[in-house]
């Protein structure tokens, strides 16, 4: 019998998850498994995750726009799932499904990965942002010591809430304005907006009160190399790109379905710029 595994979401035939399981799968000479895309619309959501282990699933992945409601339709959640109240990786238990969340987990293994030198608690990190994406990247800079964690977002309500949902006791907001003071000294600076992606506005800020310490770094990875990592290099700032979370947040989910841990390897970023068109040397 196959083991079947699946990201979910809507649309998802963007999904690049099958590309890195079905590498690991096979690099790690897993039999009879596969993972595959499943298109989920939102009204069939709670039908799919009634179904999921009849149909042969035995774990899930969960991308936009799912996260959220496949947290508020689970019974059981781990302790980051539930601060967080989103999922993106499910894992099957005798005791029926389990919501976990492996995306901070991700942001700061792509950190400890591409620049090892960086510290979370040698100064303060800023975030542009406060939406889905956001949580855990904020949870994950609060949890690994940022001694205080700058949130710039056009609107107070949404900081607050996220600041007051995570219990971030070293988080405070910045109007977009005030943008300048919030960079002043600042140890890393993250875009979790969608400014910059692909078919969205540019990220236009100035970067020069950074210090030249500063790591920046955005989740978006298409492009790869987005305006504000282009912004940084030009004043010789070291920066990391977005593709290496999507690789290390698949890690625990792998490990839990499988019970091999994989490795985030050159040979695997190097297929996956592949499928984006991008040949390592650009990278």
């Amino acid at each position: 019998m196959i083991s079947k595994v699946c990201v979910m979401g809507w649309p998802i035939a963007h999904s690049r998850s099958p590309l890195i399981h079905n590498f690991w799968i096979h690099q790690l000479g897993i039999k009879d498994a596969v993972y595959e895309r499943l298109p989920v619309a939102p009204k069939d959501l709670a039908d799919t995750l009634r179904h999921l282990r009849d149909w042969g699933f035995v774990g899930a992945n969960v991308t936009v726009p799912h996260k959220e409601a496949v947290y508020a339709s689970l019974m059981r959640h781990d302790a980051l799932a539930h601060r967080l109240k989103a999922v993106n990786t499910i894992v099957m238990s005798d005791h029926g499904l389990e919501g976990r969340n492996t995306d901070g987990y991700g942001f700061m293994a792509n950190l400890a990965d591409r620049a090892p030198g960086w510290r979370a608690g040698a100064g303060p990190a800023v975030m542009l942002g406060a939406g889905g994406a956001a949580r855990a990247v904020a949870a994950a800079l609060h949890d690994a010591g940022a001694p205080e964690l700058r949130i710039v977002n056009r609107t107070a309500a949404r900081a607050e809430t996220l600041i007051s949902d995570l219990s971030l006791t070293r988080a405070r907001f910045f109007q977009w304005d005030d943008m300048a003071t919030a960079l002043d000294g600042a140890n890393l600076l993250v875009n979790t907006t969608n400014l910059g992606m692909a078919g969205e506005r540019d990220l236009d800020i100035d970067l020069a009160p950074l210090p030249s310490t500063a790591l920046v770094t955005d989740i978006v990875y298409t492009p790869l190399e987005t305006g504000l990592l282009k912004a940084a290099r030009a004043r010789n700032l070291a920066t990391v790109d977005g593709l290496g979370m999507l690789l290390h947040q698949a890690v625990p989910g792998f490990e839990a379905w499988f019970g091999k841990r994989p490795k985030v390897t050159s040979e695997l970023r190097k297929l996956v710029l592949a499928d984006m068109g991008i040949t390592e040397d650009k990278a």
